[in-house]
């Protein structure tokens, strides 16, 4: 399972600091923003991908309640409070459970399973392929057979270990197609992360042998997603 980008969102510094050591005891959760000020989480948010928030209903500048309102479906939720009447509100909203202050451990980790399974569920039902038209004729394309795409001019070159299909397409519309495991790493190449070999300072070796260049532009990038 891939790791779930998440932020904690509570006006009481210790409960914040109980959370995050929570969240850190968790291998496949990345905490990456926590805050006492619900303002700030959302202008984190607007600039950053974050897939679940520990959310405190009752904040005196934004409450958790209108908090998801302005969110919305962009994320999902476990509510935290002292307050349990607000529980059937809370699961109006894309709520996976809530957890009622004191919280402990256990209680937490009975919640994180829950994460689990709605994030697996949602892992499964991601579709691994997609068809493309090449050469007069529509080929399902398996997406951990590519090694990489490259684009040439108006084309796009599809390449597998066994094939080549030239596509009329943007890298852009390929970039928003494929999954998390391809990014780009030069203005004219996006590549499958699972094929690196090795990785030089000007290119990237793949487990097939074929050479991909690096774009200085893109490096940093590369090597975050390589963390």
């Amino acid at each position: 399972m891939k790791k779930i980008k998440c932020m904690i969102v509570d006006d009481e510094p210790l409960a914040v600091s109980l959370l995050r050591n929570y969240v850190e005891k968790i291998p496949f959760l990345e905490l990456v923003f926590s805050s006492e000020n619900p303002v700030e989480a959302l202008e984190f948010i607007q600039k950053n991908e974050v897939s679940l928030a520990f959310l405190d209903i009752q904040m005196p500048e934004l409450s958790g309640i209108n908090f998801m309102k302005i969110v919305g479906d962009k994320m999902k939720y476990i509510l935290t409070t002292a307050y349990s009447e607000y529980a059937l509100e809370g699961y109006e909203h894309n709520v996976i459970d809530y957890l009622l202050k004191p919280i402990s451990f256990d209680r937490f980790n009975k919640s994180i399973q829950k994460v689990q399974e709605r994030f697996s569920f949602n892992e499964t039902n991601e579709p691994h392929h997609f068809f493309v038209k090449s050469s007069g004729q529509q080929h399902r394309i398996h997406f951990n057979e590519i090694l990489y795409v490259e684009s040439i001019k108006d084309y796009v070159n599809i390449k597998t270990a066994a094939h080549e299909y030239i596509v009329l397409d943007t890298l852009k519309s390929m970039e928003n197609q494929l999954p998390e495991n391809f990014t780009r790493v030069h203005k004219s190449f996006i590549l499958n992360l699972n094929e690196i070999k090795s990785l030089g300072s000007k290119k990237v070796i793949l487990n097939s042998g074929h050479e991909v260049p690096i774009g200085d532009m893109y490096k940093s990038n590369l090597l975050e997603k390589l963390k």
